[in-house]
């Protein structure tokens, strides 16, 4: 196979580095290579092709999912060499990324990507001290990028007074001095420091206001290594240069917080949802084109999640809550694949990244075939064809979006629990699903699984049960409303959710409508 690909390349006019070409070779798929490097030189435009090429991450996938099927699964291994996020397979199964109880995904027109590992381990200090090494190492890679970040230097290599250098650490500590300024206490891998910002610098003092505990952020500015003093100060924002479109007609449709079980689940109005689906409703030709619904968590409304839950309750089961959900699952038409992550009311751990779908209890969903199951947080990538590398959707419940709404000042004054899409902006601004510490409950594993490592195409998330729609520097972004209506203990809190709306992308043209598919219920009110 070797001498095959050298005579390809000269017959193409192109040349391998040899890494390439020995990775390549041992891949032992010749079709599959000869595609490959068709690929990369319609891409690139390169007469040489390097190991370098392969470090555009997204350029790579692109190179690997425009490939036939059967080319992909040949190739995993290779994929494995260039670093890249693979789909869980079979294949990978024995390499402990998922349980065995997991159900693995074999949807042809969906792919699973960086399911966390099964965490069933004890506890011990030096885990999260690799946890939040792992977070920097990540995030700082990220804003090295930056061209911002000119001079940069690390924390403990900082002699004497300098000017305009730039330093990127994990916040410690914030605190308003007696002069009204904030000081920072931030820490790299090689030591700390104080960073002050002046409360008459007004703009870069907003951003300040804006730093929450143990993000990992940017700083210019001059000082010593005693103090610096802050001159801007740069997030590790995402963004993505275009919003894709795909070359086909499909739609998407997103929903979260079923809460069934619930006395206040509003079964008529899903009831009404579920015939739209099928075609039962007049006048909706677009409805054989929904090709993907994604369930953002709280599927069912579980037992004991707050204090006496058990006067909201339905049904006092768990597993008769689950099989009750899948019954209605089951009237979908199964040409639409059911994309499902679980939230903080799904019996499974709080521990964020959690499992999926604890099987003991949720053995009916795994019975359905155009169900996947996934992680919480999980990514996917849906309306891929040989034409389109696909759209990559980020999904998170949102389980820390009230921390963020209660102690970011911002978010704060705009009462950021009403307009969730502000809360996921200032997570993406930050790279991570929950940067402070006391934001979420989370398992220390060797990889933060919450750093936004991949840039989605659309990031989807719920718990707030308010409904929104908007971008966020190209990325789309999806709140989802709620199928249960004001209870008690919603109350109590103030909440006004918004009741079963569905926002459904088209996928060629990017639109997004909101389907409304409210009735008036029977037990809405009980």
């Amino acid at each position: 196979m070797h001498k095959d690909l050298v005579r390809f390349c000269l017959e193409k006019g192109f040349l391998l580095d040899e890494e390439v070409l020995k990775m390549l070779s041992e891949s032992g798929d010749l079709e599959s290579a000869k595609l490959i490097l068709e690929k990369i030189k319609g891409l690139t435009q390169k007469k040489i092709i390097t190991r370098e090429i392969f470090e555009d991450k997204e350029k790579a996938r692109d190179v690997f999912y425009a490939l036939p099927e059967k080319n992909q699964k040949q190739l995993e291994r290779l994929k494995i060499k260039l670093g890249l996020e693979i789909e869980i397979s079979k294949e990978i199964v024995s390499e402990n990324l998922v349980s065995e109880n997991q159900k693995i995904p074999e949807n042809p027109k969906v792919k699973i990507f960086s399911m966390p590992p099964n965490l069933g381990k004890k506890l011990e200090v030096g885990d999260f001290t690799e946890y939040f090494k792992d977070r920097f190492n990540k995030i700082r890679n990220f804003l090295q990028e930056s061209a911002q970040l000119n001079n940069l230097v690390s924390i403990g290599k900082l002699y004497g007074k300098r000017q305009g250098f730039s330093i990127i650490g994990i916040i410690r500590n914030k605190r308003v001095t007696k002069n009204k300024n904030l000081l920072f206490e931030i820490e790299d891998l090689t030591g700390k420091i104080k960073v002050v910002v002046n409360s008459n610098k007004k703009e870069i003092y907003e951003k300040a206001e804006d730093i929450c505990l143990d993000s990992v952020i940017g700083f210019k500015g001059s000082g010593s290594s005693e103090i610096v003093f802050a001159n801007d100060i740069i997030f590790p924002d995402v963004s993505l240069a275009e919003r894709k479109k795909s070359n086909l007609e499909e739609y998407a449709l997103f929903i979260g917080d079923l809460h069934y079980g619930s006395k206040f689940f509003l079964k008529e109005s899903f009831l009404k949802f579920l015939d739209y689906l099928n075609g039962k409703v007049p006048n909706t030709p677009e409805v054989e084109k929904i090709k993907y619904l994604f369930i953002v968590g709280d599927v069912v409304t579980g037992i004991g999640n707050y204090p006496n839950q058990e006067r909201d309750l339905e049904i006092f089961d768990l597993e008769e809550q689950f099989l009750g959900l899948a019954n209605l699952f089951k009237k979908i038409r199964k040409d639409i694949s059911i994309i499902i992550s679980p939230g903080n009311h799904d019996g499974v751990r709080l521990m964020e990244p959690q499992p999926p779908f604890d099987e003991k209890y949720a053995w009916p969903l795994y019975e359905l075939d155009n169900v996947i199951l996934t992680t919480n947080p999980a990514y996917a990538k849906i309306g891929f064809n040989e034409n389109f590398s696909g759209f990559d959707v980020l999904t998170y419940h949102g389980f820390s979006f009230p921390y963020y709404a209660n102690n970011i000042s911002k978010l704060i004054v705009k009462k950021a629990m009403n307009f969730p899409d502000l809360i996921m902006k200032y997570l993406l601004k930050n790279r991570h699903l929950a940067p402070s510490y006391t934001s979420n409950q989370f398992f220390p594993t060797k990889e933060d699984f919450l750093v936004i490592s991949k840039v989605p195409d659309i990031f989807v998330a719920a718990h707030t049960h308010k409904s929104a729609v908007s971008y966020h520097n190209n990325i789309l972004l999806i709140s989802t409303s709620c199928w249960e209506g004001l209870t008690p203990y919603q109350e109590k809190f103030g909440n006004n959710p918004d009741h079963c709306k569905v926002p459904m992308l088209n996928l060629k043209t990017r639109e997004v409508k909101i389907l409304d598919f409210e009735e008036e219920e029977k037990n809405a009110n009980k």
